[in-house]
């Protein structure tokens, strides 16, 4: 069956926009209304006419409302099919009408969780009936359509709908249900029984666009938005202007945004990223500096990166960002005329978040593998009671350095080490395969910044080293003394932890442990 003519439609819906207009629609191509509750209610007072559904099963609506539509002269009425001679029997011999066409919407569980219910009204929220009729309807396209959402009233005004019409709508039906009762799991799982790895994890995520490809252009690839209350993040922030992002833009732009969300508190900090490796942070009194500053640790990484800063944009630091190539900037708001200036570069894409994230928050980091997921909670850790383990105590400029180059080093791929002086990063050596190689590499960016900037010295002179994880052989601290710094934080744990201290007093090093490693791959 290609074609069916819609004679008689069931109306039941939470949300009630847009459904007295279709009804009208429907009611002007001689379509029957049945309804239930509030939604016939709202079609009675529009001059509608309208049938309860409980004089279609001969029951009343009952316990609260919760048994309305859970009867065969419902369900009976959306699977039969049409032209099998036993289904059109039994909906003879029972007085079985069929129903053509349903529009339904859920109760609202996800609006009520989010403001805050208690466990009974949550609860109550949960929809029995609808899922079941929007499933049933589904099941059966062949001779029924189902709209779950308002968007698609347009589809089925006409009075008829087509084959293709109903698949589409059966899909988008089915996708709102398995959403509807992942909510309903996850709600049970994480608020009501506190298990962070429940057994089944079910996720909910919405597609808002496809992306042109992904890593590479062969590859295709979308974004997916989690469903729900969200803080600040890249999936949520509104893009101003620019090219449409790439898989590649999200990806740095989001290693960016978690990066100076680390210094939302703390004075105007600005971070540049490159393949989600940080090439350049720092802080200042302005964000015009810390922009700077930050770009010159590696002005050859910067051409082409993501910039995220932790104020509004201002139009000196706009000025400053667009006298190179940039692909993306994120930030929590910008000036009127910082986006004068932005608006010159028509491909360069601007982000405002609104406020940045909280670093502490929990959540979910998951990973693709063949054949499953690995799900961790995200790396929160902060920094504790540092223990000092050298003979020679930091001083408290080394301490800072030690604390800003720790902070850094915690987003920078492994094997990370981060050179830090004065609120600046100095040098990163980023996803080597061991310390000692990401510990030079650092030294080596560092003595090309001096040379592009003129410096007299590499600024790792005097500076203080992070690594994400424990020194397993003094020759990474050693590297890390030949490019003059002279201050170290790491973990500790090494089973040579002490032949690792003891090349640290004879250097003359201070050293503190923080006894939580940064491991990111």
């Amino acid at each position: 069956m290609t074609t069916v003519t819609i004679r008689r439609a069931l109306l039941s819906v939470s949300d009630k926009t847009g459904v007295v207009e279709l009804a009208r629609a429907l009611v002007d191509k001689d379509v029957e209304l049945v309804s239930t509750g509030g939604t016939a209610r709202a079609l009675r007072e529009a001059g509608l006419p309208v049938r309860d559904v409980a004089e279609l099963t001969g029951f009343p609506e009952m316990m609260d409302g919760r048994v309305k539509t859970l009867h065969p002269h419902v369900h009976g009425g959306l699977l039969a099919v049409r032209d099998d001679p036993a289904h059109a029997a039994a909906m003879a011999e029972h007085g079985i009408g069929g129903i053509d066409l349903v529009v339904v919407n859920l109760y609202p569980f996800e609006a009520t969780v989010g403001r805050g219910a208690g466990r009974d009204e949550v609860i109550e929220n949960i929809d029995i009936g609808g899922p079941a009729m929007v499933r049933s309807a589904a099941k059966n396209h062949a001779h029924v359509a189902i709209v779950t959402d308002p968007a698609d009233y347009p589809m089925v005004a006409r009075g008829e709908t087509t084959l293709d019409e109903r698949r589409l709508l059966a899909a988008k039906a089915f996708a709102a249900t398995a959403a509807y009762d992942a909510m309903i799991a996850s709600w049970f799982a994480f608020a009501d029984q506190r298990q962070m790895f429940p057994p089944t994890l079910p996720f909910i995520l919405e597609r808002p666009e496809p992306l042109r490809y992904g890593e590479n252009p062969h590859q295709q690839a979308a974004f997916y938005r989690h469903r729900g209350p969200s803080t600040p993040r890249v999936g949520q922030a509104r893009q101003v202007q620019g090219k449409a992002l790439s898989y590649n833009n999200l990806n740095d732009a989001d290693a960016a945004l978690e990066l100076v969300s680390e210094f939302r508190d703390a004075q105007p900090t600005a971070v540049i990223v490159k393949h989600a490796n940080p090439c350049g942070v720092a802080t200042a009194t302005t964000l015009a500096e810390a922009y700077d500053q930050a770009f010159r640790c590696d002005s050859v990484s910067a051409f082409g990166g993501i910039i995220a800063v932790n104020r509004r944009l201002d139009a000196e630091t706009a000025r400053a960002i667009t006298g190179i190539f940039t692909e993306v900037v994120i930030a929590p708001d910008a000036e009127e005329e910082a986006l004068e200036v932005f608006a010159a570069k028509k491909n360069l894409r601007l982000l405002l978040t609104g406020a940045l994230p909280d670093p502490a928050r929990g959540g979910f980091a998951v990973k693709g593998i063949a054949g499953g997921w690995l799900v961790q909670g995200r790396d929160n850790g902060a920094l504790g009671e540092l223990q000092v383990v050298t003979k020679r105590r930091p001083t408290a400029q080394e301490l800072a350095d030690c604390r800003f180059a720790w902070t850094v080093a915690k987003h920078v791929k492994s094997n990370a080490i981060v050179y830090a002086k004065d609120g600046a990063t100095a040098g990163i050596g980023a996803g080597q395969m061991n310390r000692r190689d990401s510990a030079r590499i650092a030294a080596a960016k560092a003595q090309e910044a001096a040379e592009a900037n003129r410096w007299g010295a590499a600024r790792t002179m005097g500076s203080a080293v992070a690594s994400d994880a424990f020194f397993p052989f003094a020759d990474g601290l050693l590297a890390a003394v030949e490019a003059g710094a002279t201050a170290v934080i790491q973990p500790g744990g090494s089973v040579r932890d002490q032949e690792v201290i003891a090349a640290a007093d004879e250097a003359g090093l201070a050293m503190v442990f923080t006894g939580m490693r940064h491991f990111r791959h």
